[in-house]
């Protein structure tokens, strides 16, 4: 099975093609994400463009130029405009404030998201290795059967994933590229509810308009909204099928181990609790209230402002309101962004990654048999008291137990710097271990010299008897 694995890996290579290094982001890649994570970008922070709400706020930003210009003509042309700025200091503390909360908010949820998705990950690799170890295959055409069930089972989990990533963004069928081969074959009410009507299409001028006006944005649910029939609840659906499979091997007796049984319902339990923690997430957002006093506060301050200071700064009232209009509406369309983690901005959760991830986790653990005791304890190159030894384990059946037990607690007085300096020589009372079958593995214990602790068979040396390289002094 090694050779095999060493073989496949030498046979495939997976570095990125010299086309895929020379590609680069179009319009629509650059603002829309969620962002890749493998990508890596030299420019400082304050001068980049992927990732940041600068689009998004650009238009509002110069419209207040254009407004703070018009009060400063006004101004300096025809009638003085004399407010006292303190009212600019009264709503600038509002603004604090209702910004604060805002962001606070939108920055609880987007971790809220981000925990479901990481314990979704651990979870399903959990499940995947409970049932691949210990679902037991029977015999003869049975032992295939219960192969290809065990593998359906495992592509259920990442069925699973993709189905709660498509229902958090309100995509409720099955009729996807990365989700359809998974779920095709289940009896489900996506399936016969029939297909997106939402395309992906290349982006013109009315998508770059709904970039730059949140006012042109669509109806996010609009898919939910238009369908005919029931769409059910896939997640929800498939842990059903996953439940059955487990009553299955449960009464056909191969998957024997009770505590193990108990776990495997657990795990499906915690996907439930998952589905509806992502649901509690998508469906809660800030009271509606809110999110209408802290957009007309913020707007109110932002177009006020510029009537306060166009007496104390004359025309560099117009840079100081759209410089002071960017960071308060980039702050509030950075909460308004994240709000939703689970979207398809820039900024949310690259959930294809986390996806891809839960994927890959089982196609490894699926990848071989479970391991057996003597292809990995009994390996030629196992150290299985290493540091102490670095003989393998066809050395220590010559020792007593007792020599391996006292080997074993020699092992736990070793420092981790003595571990980190395993080559390194120093004088003084730490024995030096010379492995006769591997040749020269030394170690720097700090203990005394014990009576007990190493094989008899070892050659055991001290740095004070004359050992070469040592010297002087200990620690």
């Amino acid at each position: 099975m090694t050779q095999t694995l060493e073989d496949a890996m030498n046979n495939v290579d997976i570095s990125p093609s010299h086309e895929a290094k020379k590609a680069r982001r179009n319009l629509q890649e650059y603002f829309i994400g969620p962002r890749d994570l493998t990508r890596h970008s030299k420019w400082p922070r304050a001068l980049r463009m992927h990732g940041s709400v600068t689009p998004k706020i650009l238009l509002r930003t110069i419209l207040i130029g254009l407004w703070s210009a018009g009060i400063t003509a006004i101004s300096q042309r025809v009638h003085e405009i004399n407010i006292h700025p303190v009212v600019a200091t009264v709503l600038g503390i509002l603004v604090g404030f209702s910004l604060s909360l805002r962001s606070s908010t939108a920055y609880e949820r987007y971790m809220e998201g981000r925990k479901v998705w990481s314990n979704l990950t651990g979870i399903s690799a959990t499940l995947a290795r409970n049932i691949w170890c210990h679902a037991k295959e029977r015999d003869g055409e049975d032992g295939k059967r219960d192969l290809l069930a065990k593998v359906s089972f495992l592509n259920l989990i990442t069925a699973f994933a993709l189905a709660l990533k498509h229902k958090v963004r309100f995509e409720p069928y099955t009729q996807y590229e990365d989700l359809f081969d998974l779920v095709n074959h289940l009896d489900t009410y996506a399936k016969y509810a029939g297909k997106p009507r939402t395309k992906t299409t290349r982006p013109n001028t009315w998508t770059k308009i709904k970039y730059l006006l949140r006012i042109a944005e669509t109806n996010p649910r609009k898919e939910l909204k238009r369908a005919k029939r029931p769409l059910g609840n896939l997640p929800s659906e498939i842990l059903a099928y996953m439940n059955a499979y487990v009553q299955e091997i449960v009464d056909n007796g191969t998957f024997p181990l009770a505590a193990i049984q108990g776990k495997a319902v657990a795990n499906i339990q915690t996907f439930d609790d998952i589905l509806v923690t992502a649901d509690r997430i998508l469906n809660t957002p800030l009271p509606i209230a809110y999110t209408i006093a802290i957009s007309q506060i913020t707007w109110i301050y932002v177009i006020t402002l510029p009537l306060q200071l166009v007496k104390l700064m004359g025309w560099a009232n117009i840079p100081v309101t759209m410089i002071s209009a960017y960071i308060i509406l980039g702050y509030a369309a950075i909460g308004n962004e994240i709000e939703n983690p689970f979207g398809t901005e820039v900024n949310d959760l690259p959930l294809e990654l986390y996806c891809a991830q839960i994927a890959s986790d089982i196609a490894i653990i699926s990848s071989r048999p479970p391991a057996r005791i003597e292809d990995y304890a009994f390996h030629p190159d196992n150290k299985p008291l290493y540091p102490i030894s670095t003989s393998g384990p066809k050395y220590w059946p010559d020792a007593d137990i007792e020599d391996i037990g006292d080997a074993l607690r020699t092992r736990a007085l070793i420092s981790k710097p003595a571990m980190w300096r395993r080559q390194s020589l120093i004088s003084g009372k730490f024995p030096l271990v010379r492995d006769r079958s591997v040749g020269g593995s030394t170690l720097n214990t700090q203990v005394s010299r014990p009576t007990h602790g190493v094989p008899a068979t070892a050659d055991v040396r001290w740095a004070d008897d004359g050992a070469d390289g040592g010297g002087e002094g200990g620690d």
